[in-house]
């Protein structure tokens, strides 16, 4: 996080969204936080929203930014810098790069997620930047190697996948997608399909070790999740805080009855549909099964999807919680979310007319903008 302390404004004339809804109320900044008198200098903001910043708990489309085409980026600093440019514009003031730790090899393995971490913490980021380790459940050979970079790096959020295709492994099939999958791993089809065939057959230990090493990292505040959830997956789990993009009602019918979290997708609730073939995030938020949304590969949906809610009658308050402090409460972010003296400034700020973000503020700093607010600060 930048050092720098950004001097005290304050922004009057906009409407606000607070907890009571909306309402025409002058917000004052001082040392990244919000107070509660007129400080510094007044900035005009009629004609425009001030919402809480967006909290995204899972956002993979970071990869187009870190690896664009092999070779074409040397230094990933320079692409977290396009990324956090990107984050910005979407009104994103925390997030988790949703990293692999994966045995599909490339930019989804081991050494580029030690890389993203190294480089994330060298970057100077005025946005809240952090990393999400997605880990292949099946990699439990790399388990003390995980929990070493986690505690290095300060990860606060790990979540476990499981993508072997157990099916075709099981009765002799070629696995889809095989040749793409070993061209991104750097090695032949034959030397990854035998990789997965080990990991396949590993499994049993694989989930003999999870609940001492989940336990590990429980101990020591990681919050954990499980993504892609299908009827299948082991809710006795202890340890598991939330569920990210269950494939189905039942999955995410399960995941509340243990009192997991729900995070779904917001291009999911924008599409009208689940990219696959899994459940709308529309018909489970209308039966109360989300608490939070993600951006999972887009980020421009965080925004997107809560305004679609508005539309289709949900209040402003209650859609606008998913993407800020729905998500800040399941990741025990108790500093953000929600627009309160005392509460960290991160906030976006959106014309009425047209709902296009033209500002966004982290922690106080005037981390991103448009023309349209330039216009007034100049």
């Amino acid at each position: 996080m930048p050092t720098t302390a950004a001097k005290p404004f304050t922004l009057d004339g906009a409407r606000v969204l607070l907890s009571g809804g909306l309402s025409r109320k002058a917000v004052s900044v001082a040392k990244g936080l919000i107070v509660g008198a007129p400080c510094g200098r007044r900035v005009d903001v009629s004609g425009f929203l001030i919402l809480p910043g967006i909290v995204d708990l899972h956002g993979d489309a970071f990869e187009r930014h870190l690896a664009p085409r092999r070779g074409a980026l040397r230094n990933l600093g320079d692409g977290l810098r396009a990324l956090e440019t990107e984050l910005g514009g979407c009104g994103i003031t925390t997030a988790w790069l949703a990293q692999f730790w994966s045995w599909q090899g490339g930019m989804r393995g081991p050494d580029f997620a030690r890389r993203l971490c190294v480089a994330l913490a060298d970057f100077d980021a005025a946005l809240d930047m952090r990393v999400q380790l997605r880990l292949e459940a099946a990699c439990h050979a790399d388990f003390d190697e995980v929990a070493a970079l986690v505690a290095g790096c300060g990860i606060d959020m790990l979540v476990l996948a499981d993508h072997l295709p157990h099916d075709a492994l099981a009765t002799g099939k070629r696995p889809p997608r095989l040749d793409g999958q070993a061209l991104r791993a750097g090695c032949s089809p034959a030397d990854h399909l035998a990789l997965m065939k080990a990991l396949h057959e590993g499994m049993p230990e694989a989930r003999a070790r999870l609940p001492g090493f989940m336990a590990a990292l429980v101990g020591a505040g990681v919050t954990i999740g499980t993504h892609d959830d299908d009827v299948s997956v082991d809710n006795t789990l202890s340890g598991v805080g939330i569920a990210e993009f269950p494939i189905s009602r039942a999955a995410a019918e399960a995941a509340r009855a243990t009192g997991r979290g729900i995070v779904l997708g917001a291009p999911n609730v924008v599409r009208g549909g689940s990219h696959g073939s899994g459940v709308s995030a529309r018909e489970l938020i209308a039966d109360g099964l989300c608490d939070a949304l993600a951006s999972d590969y887009h980020y421009p949906s965080l925004a997107q999807a809560a305004l679609m809610l508005e539309d289709d009658g949900m209040a402003l308050g209650e859609a606008w919680a998913l993407v800020s402090s729905g998500p800040a409460r399941l990741l025990g972010l108790a500093d953000r979310g929600v627009i309160e003296q005392g509460k960290r400034a991160d906030l976006v700020i959106i014309e009425e007319d047209t709902r296009r973000i033209v500002c966004t503020i982290a922690a106080g700093r005037f981390a991103w903008m448009a023309a349209p607010m330039a216009a007034r600060l100049l």
